[in-house]
């Protein structure tokens, strides 16, 4: 089913509406109590909200223990989410683990953002590599997201729309090749639909890619030769040091790909240097919003181009571990006027 931004943010913004009525007594009776946590959280002022996505990469961040919970309210449980509260290097963030894909993603950033009074979003995780000037391990921040799974798929003979952003033809993928017709026809790949707060009410505008916040960019491109880890262990090595690389772009779906041609036409069609489940999610949501928006995703696997089983079992946990540094560094040198709103 298609991710349209429309029905998510109307859907969520219709919920945290009505629960966000606390202070009238007409929230729902279960949510009193973490509304009136977030409400008393809120007064202590502006905070950095941190979402990531799976139990692995949750893993690699809570075992640097530098998350130092709030002393009166350091977990709020909502609509199935935990937030952990708190503070790392004496800044005030808030932290979640979304869940996979981009409904989950697109939620729950919306939820943090009407709970709690954040100026931003970091997003971290792991990522497919489809760039192969890149190697798992790295880390990528890219500085535009696209959202490249909706789809119009369509008879080989019919006409696409005019804001049509991209083609894959089946036929073109037959083995042996040289038939070109498939009944599977083609792919038609549409731009989303994006509502925010400094459009028009009910008039999306379409875009393909999403761009992250210019400033909160350049201050990554500042530590961009950062020091990453390069071994799982004390006998298992990279073949090369893992780098973070910035200004790169991203694609998401809700598709897991494993696939080496798919990775190689989102290359080639998209520029795209990372695959994943849902960075668009969060930076269109953060966008719709008004928030400042950075995403950090280090390269776990080769998004089928590999030779045997997908690596991700192996290295994902190296490339968490990355992902989690670089995110740390880019928290540690946010400067104060970062938390002014």
């Amino acid at each position: 089913m298609e991710f349209k931004a429309v029905t998510l943010y109307a859907t969520v913004l219709m919920i945290m509406a009505v629960s966000l009525t606390y202070e009238t007594g007409s929230a729902l009776p279960w949510n009193k109590k973490a509304l009136r946590i977030a409400g008393e959280i809120n007064k202590e002022g502006p905070r950095i909200g941190l979402v990531t996505v799976y139990p692995p990469e949750e893993a690699a961040f809570m075992s640097t223990k530098i998350l130092k919970p709030h002393p009166k309210y350091p977990l709020l449980d909502f609509s199935g989410r935990r937030f952990r509260i708190g503070t790392i290097y004496g800044k005030k963030v808030i932290y979640v683990r979304c869940g996979v894909g981009m409904w989950n993603a697109g939620v729950t950033t919306q939820m943090m953002s009407d709970l709690f009074n954040i100026v931003g979003v970091v997003h971290f995780g792991i990522a497919g590599n489809a760039n192969n000037s890149l190697s798992i391990g790295d880390v990528t921040v890219p500085k535009y997201v696209a959202h490249t799974g909706i789809w119009e798929w369509l008879k080989l003979q019919d006409p696409e729309e005019a804001v049509s952003v991209g083609r894959l033809v089946i036929g073109d993928y037959n083995v042996p090749q040289g038939k070109k017709s498939n009944r599977l026809g083609k792919i038609s790949y549409q731009p989303e639909e994006f509502y925010s707060e400094s459009g028009k009410p009910n008039v999306p505008e379409n875009i393909l890619w999403a761009k992250t916040s210019s400033q909160w960019f350049e201050l990554a491109r500042k530590f961009e030769g950062i020091n990453l880890s390069s071994c799982l262990n004390s006998t298992a090595c990279l073949p090369r040091p893992a780098k973070m690389v910035v200004g790169l772009r991203a694609s998401t779906a809700n598709i897991f790909i494993d696939n080496g041609p798919y990775k190689e036409f989102l290359f080639k069609h998209f520029q795209v240097a990372s695959v994943d489940e849902e960075s668009a999610a969060v930076v269109l949501t953060c966008l719709s919003n008004k928030l400042n928006v950075i995403v950090f995703r280090g390269m776990s696997d080769l998004a089928g181009s590999q030779q045997g089983e997908n690596p991700i079992a192996i290295f994902g946990p190296l490339a968490a571990r990355n992902v989690v540094k670089a995110t740390l560094e880019f928290i540690k040198r946010l400067p104060k006027s970062a938390f002014a709103t």
